[in-house]
């Protein structure tokens, strides 16, 4: 079993920052693409930012400049760095993995439990 941990989550006043961290954990054999998706009430899950296994990123237009994605695969950990924060960035964030399984090297996507972030205008 695998298992994604997230922390790094908590209310915060607008125009500051917050770090947001996903340590996957278990059976795994490699992690290929990781990403923080965000659902504020009453919308639809989005994709904020992902990562490649290799390094290159991606995010969505309306965190651009603000927000930025890292890994550290020794620790199949992603994080989220989220400067100049808005109170329309106000969702629980989810992290999300490629997880590889050992033996059989088939992939599977796996959610982390969801962290609240609050920004206070």
């Amino acid at each position: 079993q695998v298992q994604l941990v997230e922390s790094g989550g908590g209310l915060v006043q607008a125009g500051g920052s917050l770090r947001l961290s996903c340590a996957a954990s278990g059976s795994i054999y490699r992690i290929d693409d990781m990403g923080w998706y965000r659902q504020a009430p009453g919308m639809q899950r989005e994709l904020v930012a992902s990562i490649t296994n290799g390094g290159s990123a991606n995010y969505v237009d309306s965190v651009k400049g603000r927000f930025t994605i890292s890994r550290d695969n020794a620790k199949n950990t992603v994080y989220l760095q989220m400067n100049s924060l808005k109170p329309g960035d106000t969702a629980v964030y989810y992290c999300n993995a490629q997880v590889v399984r050992p033996f059989t090297f088939n992939s599977y996507t796996k959610w982390g439990q969801g962290t609240q972030v609050t920004v206070a205008s």
